[in-house]
């Protein structure tokens, strides 16, 4: 073999190797994307956004989408008397809220579907027995119409199907919002693993 064939095949067999070392260096990001970390999905049509809105807070204190620019944020929606799936919800709430909590650039927006009942007073009261802070983790109440209609048709979380003569949202459904208020992930708010995704999530959309 001439010395010239010698050469290239050393060159080709260093190429390759050095290669295979990038793709398998790249191949290792997250979920096995070959060039990098995959990112979490964008939901709802394109180009959908979670639109304008006014509530006011536990404190008295009106929040609007404004508030929320360029936050990385959890919204759900229960109410102050149920018994059913919000005390489970909440609970798994206060897991994700002890983990971010002292990270300005998230937030937590729990939305209640019983505004004639949940006043600023009773809101400020079921906070504090979960030990939230007005801060970053904020219980709402304002018109039904439009939390209604934000759980539906910003959030995703509600179908609008309802039993009975009164329309009612009850949903177990957590939504993930990135800075630009797109919705990022649904999660089970009742189920344990689910939970444990969303800060799984939370974490990748952090890092986006």
């Amino acid at each position: 073999m001439s010395k010239k064939a010698i050469i290239l095949i050393t060159f080709f067999v260093v190429l390759s190797v050095g290669f295979l070392g990038y793709a398998g260096y790249v191949i290792k990001g997250e979920r096995g994307s070959f060039f990098g970390k995959e990112k979490l999905p964008i939901l709802g049509v394109p180009g959908h956004t979670v639109p304008g809105f006014s509530f006011t807070d536990q404190e008295g204190k009106i929040k609007t989408k404004e508030d929320v620019k360029d936050k990385i944020y959890v919204a759900e929606y229960f109410f102050t008397t149920c018994t059913g799936i919000c005390p489970k919800m909440n609970a798994n709430m206060e897991k994700v809220y002890a983990k971010y909590k002292n990270n300005p650039d998230f937030l937590i927006l729990s939305h209640t579907v019983d505004p004639e009942h949940d006043s600023v007073p009773v809101l400020k009261a079921y906070a504090e027995k979960h030990g939230a802070d007005a801060k970053n983790w904020w219980f709402l109440t304002g018109s039904k119409k439009d939390l209604y209609r934000l759980a539906r048709q910003g959030y995703l979380v509600d179908d609008g199907t309802y039993t009975g003569d009164e329309d009612f949202v009850h949903t177990q459904w957590f939504a993930l919002v990135d800075k630009t208020g797109q919705i990022r992930g649904l999660y089970e708010g009742t189920k344990k693993q689910d939970v444990e995704k969303l800060i799984v999530d939370i974490d990748r959309l952090m890092e986006e």
